[in-house]
């Protein structure tokens, strides 16, 4: 079924586990994703970023996507992951997106601000809520180029003051978590996240987190993550199941059967993250 996420994420605030959000770039790749959440019986959110909608395009991706969350038995969201504009937002809307990120950290904060509190009025006019970020996170997604020069820990106060003056929903914090795939082990600061989780009342959201230890997701989710970004596993299990398959049965040329290993594959990252989430069964 078709719902916003805040109907997710604040029962999961509530409740103590998170929801996964998990990325699609094609029909796939979301195939993989609801029938995983069917099978753990787990509210999930799919994210459309902006490149994957040029990609796929916006009269397609969205409305394969809505018609999978229309059928599916568990409640889905349709969230627009890093909005790099408002027209990229207005573009969702319009798509039948029912949750938006406007992602507007790179900006000093005061502009941060302004972009956020513009979203904020277009989008709750018509009941969708709307995620912010503030700190850099650094690794690369999409549109979303931060070094590990740039890169800055979201500040508790700072945090509180930011949900205080742009009036958004769901805050996407900057702890130690980075986008891609990590060199080394990651090392998250719970101190931080327990400081901001003390200070602000809405839900939290921890994005990078392929490749984040599974003690330590358990952990974030423990001291207040409520949703969770998962975009880098899911393409690797695809890329690497379809590769393996390919050099299996060289002359297999049906996509059909090129496709399948990969999307089981994809399925088996998305339903371990789930469990790890503490979001099986939530539906």
């Amino acid at each position: 079924m078709l719902v916003t996420s805040m109907e997710l994420l604040v029962d999961a605030r509530k409740n103590g586990y998170a929801v996964g959000a998990f990325n699609t770039n094609n029909l796939e790749i979301t195939q993989a994703i609801i029938r995983a959440a069917e099978v753990k019986q787990a509210p999930i959110l799919v994210q459309i970023s902006a490149g994957a909608l040029r990609y796929a395009g916006v009269e397609f991706l969205p409305l394969i996507v809505k018609k999978a969350a229309e059928l599916a038995s568990v409640p889905v969201a349709i969230h627009l992951d890093h909005g790099p504009d408002f027209t990229a937002v207005m573009q969702a809307l319009r798509a039948g997106f029912t949750s938006i990120m406007r992602d507007a950290s790179k900006l000093p904060y005061a502009e941060n601000v302004a972009e956020v509190r513009k979203v904020v009025e277009a989008c709750h006019a018509i009941g969708v809520p709307v995620e912010a970020e503030i700190g850099k996170i650094g690794g690369a997604e999409e549109h979303v180029v931060v070094s590990e020069r740039e890169a800055t820990m979201s500040d508790p106060d700072e945090c509180a003051q930011f949900v205080a003056d742009a009036g958004f929903d769901f805050l996407a914090v900057a702890i130690g978590n980075a986008h891609g795939f990590y060199k080394g082990e990651p090392q998250l600061d719970f101190a931080r996240l327990e400081a901001i989780r003390d200070r602000v009342s809405i839900p939290l959201v921890l994005h990078g987190a392929s490749g984040i230890p599974d003690h330590q997701i358990t952990m974030a989710v423990e001291r207040g993550i409520s949703k969770i970004n998962i975009d880098t596993e899911i393409r690797n299990a695809f890329i690497r199941s379809t590769q393996e398959y390919v050099a299996a049965n060289p002359d297999q040329i049906d996509p059909r059967k090129v496709f399948k290993p990969g999307i089981a594959a994809m399925q088996a990252v998305v339903e371990h993250k789930i469990e790890i989430f503490k979001s099986a069964g939530r539906a």
